[in-house]
């Protein structure tokens, strides 16, 4: 289905004129990325050359998607911006709040009986303001915007780090917090730091056993969680055009793994087939007509080096298949490899589970690549070791594989077919035993594999794979297997092999769906009366914050993290995503996953007003409480991981006044800015080795606070000595006038008044 299709001509018809514009003012070739970021500015035809990694942009998206675990937050704050309607086309997906445990169909009834509040909550304030949405049970958030709305040349921003995922149709798609979000929702300008531009060169095309989730964890592997920070990975060469549209868009989904700002691909033959094949010829036919402006111009492509602030190769023809992890997505390790690197590192060699699905990898070209491996097994006569679990990405691509008969091929197996949801890979997944905390590995076609992120369980030891590795694997029981080389003895005690996985880019006999989920908002939605019930437990209005101000003295110490602090360690997902509509209630997970540097424990601190250890919001209460602030310290590439701006919104509500870190991951960073906290990096990293359990921390200059400033911070120790630390931080004016404001939104609301 089509959707603003007329919004989309206007992105096209403004293209050449502006990008021309661009290539003038900048004086050379443009790259992909630069034409979407300038045809996107703000103040419209471009007036000027924009410093990579340095100069704050203000920008235009077309369009905004939002999960339904941050929805929830993102519209709490725009029903307190003053405005009737949505000011860009946006859509709600509810995706995120159906636990698999069961089976599909009794889980989702399950999550409807448990979550009717705030899929109600969200289908109201959807058909109040104009905003699209689309039932539990319709999709994946990202493959469903793949499938209806992506469009190439565009720019998009979601309130998931993985909306990155519309990379795959040539977007330049960025994950945000929800404040990110109202300012578009609100008719504002949204700021970013242009960015630096990676290039990967893809020479070679795929063959045998490697997917294009290789290409990613191989990247992965290069660049590290923190190596694509502040740019956008652009991916160039034959390879590329080889590659299908939901084979880059898994490419691109992963790149919020290495900390990229987003990744995108140029347009070309695959994106075009699969605009058509999922009813988007109007579309098609639209981006033909401008198709040089929707890929880099040649000269950037045959010398890259010039253009790019970094350049890789791959060949794709060599590529191996990989597994990354565990409990990093970066740690890769080729198939072929992997039984010395685990017994070296006392990895668990049996797999009990694999899992296949996710925003990463649920397109009907992953269930049919991984269903070709388990026909292959009912074929051969194997019995599958480990247990299955399948979580497909759309009611589209659900409907359509039952109807080809992918899912019964995996039935055969015996595996569990989930709801069309995140499940798992957001750790919304029952797992029995997992309580028990026991030794164990899995594999799954995810994006994170975090202590304790698919099941709850930190000995967990999740490997990250494409879907046809991840079947094989799980079918042979054994991490160190090689589908490749190794055989397998069958139910008759013969040794067989698997012949090497097949699929289709797209279904041979098209998609089809009944009810794909979608629910058009009312053309009038000022009459709607959205009702928060002061008692629930599920969701609460929001107080605006007040300003931290110029005085921040005597602030006490809250915990200094030890080591990786994602956002699963700040605000974790699994069952705490039922309160991430009741800022007070999920704010008792505050930092509980974040390792103590002083005890190396989690979720306890010393509370300096009593001296006892306690669960860290609990300390964070208490300083509250007594009118004191408190302080965060952290390591490298802090709140690395998902989008969730509670990672932001509950230290703030707890009354931390700064976050100080080594170094942060983007969108947190802004995150912290947009809640009117301060986020600081060390001027000089060995200065976190200063702070001690029970120091004391006084802002000299914060009345100074100006744009490439740093800030003067004294840490008073227990026994009165004292360090002067210097701070770093990244605020323009215009982020000053947020922390001045008490965050963003009182900024917004002030203008809107």
């Amino acid at each position: 289905m089509a959707f603003d299709v007329d919004m989309i001509k206007k992105v096209y018809e403004r293209m050449a004129e502006r990008v021309d514009s661009a290539r003038s003012i900048v004086g050379r070739p443009l790259t992909l990325s630069e034409k979407i970021l300038y045809n996107h500015l703000w103040d419209g035809l471009p007036k000027e050359s924009f410093k990579r990694g340095t100069d704050y942009v203000d920008f235009a998206p077309d369009r905004i998607a939002c999960q339904d675990a941050t929805a929830q937050m993102a519209l709490l704050q725009f029903m307190q911006a003053g405005k009737k309607k949505v000011a860009v086309p946006t859509t709600v997906h509810c995706d995120h709040l159906i636990q698999a445990k069961i089976g599909a169909d009794k889980d989702l009834q399950e999550a409807i009986n448990t979550s009717s509040e705030v899929f109600n909550f969200l289908a109201s304030v959807s058909n109040k303001y104009g905003i699209g949405f689309w039932k539990p049970g319709a999709g994946i958030i990202h493959q469903v915007v793949l499938e209806n709305y992506a469009f190439p040349g565009g720019m998009m921003i979601g309130t998931d780090s993985h909306t990155v995922n519309a990379g795959g149709l040539g977007m330049i798609a960025i994950g945000v917090g929800g404040a990110d979000a109202v300012d578009v929702m609100a008719d504002m300008p949204w700021e970013l730091k242009f960015p630096k531009l990676i290039g990967v060169k893809l020479t070679g095309k795929l063959s045998g056993w490697t997917a294009p989730k290789d290409v990613i964890l191989k990247v992965a592997g290069i660049l590290t969680v923190k190596g694509g920070t502040g740019a956008i990975v652009e991916y160039f060469g034959e390879g590329a055009k080889a590659l299908s549209a939901t084979g880059k868009g898994t490419i691109c989904n992963m790149g919020a793994e290495i900390g990229a700002t987003t990744s995108t691909f140029g347009y070309d033959a695959s994106m075009e087939r699969y605009l058509r094949a999922t009813d988007r010829d109007e579309i098609a036919d639209a981006a033909n007509e401008v198709a040089p402006y929707l890929t880099g111009d040649e000269e950037v492509y045959a010398e890259p080096e010039k253009y790019f602030d970094q350049v890789i190769e791959i060949d794709l023809s060599t590529l191996k298949p990989h597994l990354n992890g565990p409990f990093t997505p970066d740690l890769a390790t080729e198939v072929g490899g992997m039984n010395k690197k685990a017994v070296a590192n006392d990895w668990p060699l049996d797999v009990e589970w694999g899992l296949i699905g996710s925003c990463t990898n649920s397109s009907y070209e992953d269930l049919s690549r991984a269903a070709s491996i388990a026909k292959q097994a009912v074929d051969k006569k194997l019995v599958s070791k480990a247990e299955f679990g399948i979580n497909p990405g759309s009611e589209q691509v659900r409907y359509t594989a039952e109807r080809d008969g992918l899912l019964e091929i995996f039935e055969d197996l015996n595996a569990k077919i989930f709801t069309n949801a995140c499940g798992p890979c957001i750790g919304q997944w029952a797992r029995a035993g997992a309580d028990g905390k026991p030794k164990n590995t899995i594999v799954h076609s995810f994006n994170r594999n975090f202590s304790k992120r698919a099941d709850g369980n930190p000995n967990t030891h999740a490997f990250v794979g494409s879907p046809e590795m991840v079947a094989a694997l799980a079918i042979s029981g054994k991490l160190d297997f090689n589908p490749l080389t190794d055989k397998l003895v069958n139910q008759d005690g013969e040794e067989v092999m698997f012949d090497e996985p097949t699929g289709f880019e797209l279904p041979p006999k098209g998609f089809e769906v009944d009810d794909p989920g979608f629910v058009a908002p009312m053309e009038d939605g000022s009459g709607i009366n959205v009702v928060v019930n002061v008692d629930s437990k599920r969701l609460q209005l929001l107080n605006p914050f007040k300003a931290i101000g110029h005085t921040v003295v005597g602030a006490k110490l809250l915990i200094k993290a030890f080591g990786k602090c994602t956002t699963d360690h700040i605000s974790m997902a699994g069952p705490w995503l039922r309160f991430r509509g009741h800022l007070d209630n999920i704010s008792n997970n505050l930092l509980i996953g974040a390792v103590n540097a002083f005890n190396m424990e989690t979720n306890s601190v010393k509370n300096q007003l009593t001296g006892d250890y306690i669960p860290v919001p609990d300390a964070a209460r208490a300083y509250k409480a007594a009118d004191v602030y408190s302080v965060v310290v952290g390591d490298h590439n802090y709140g690395e991981g998902s989008s969730r701006e509670h990672a932001a919104m509950e230290p703030r509500h707890l009354g931390v006044a700064a976050v100080i870190v080594k170094s942060f991951a983007r969108i947190h960073e802004t995150n912290l800015k947009k809640q009117g906290m301060l986020g600081l990096t060390f001027a000089n990293e060995n200065d976190y080795d200063l702070i001690q359990e029970n120091d004391t921390f006084n802002f000299i200059d914060l009345d100074q606070f100006a744009p490439g400033k740093q800030l003067s911070l004294e840490v008073v120790h227990d026994n009165g000595s004292k360090d002067l630390i210097m701070l770093n931080h990244t605020y323009n004016q215009n982020q000053i006038e947020w922390y001045n404001e008490g965050s963003a939104l009182n900024l917004i609301k002030k203008q809107n008044a």
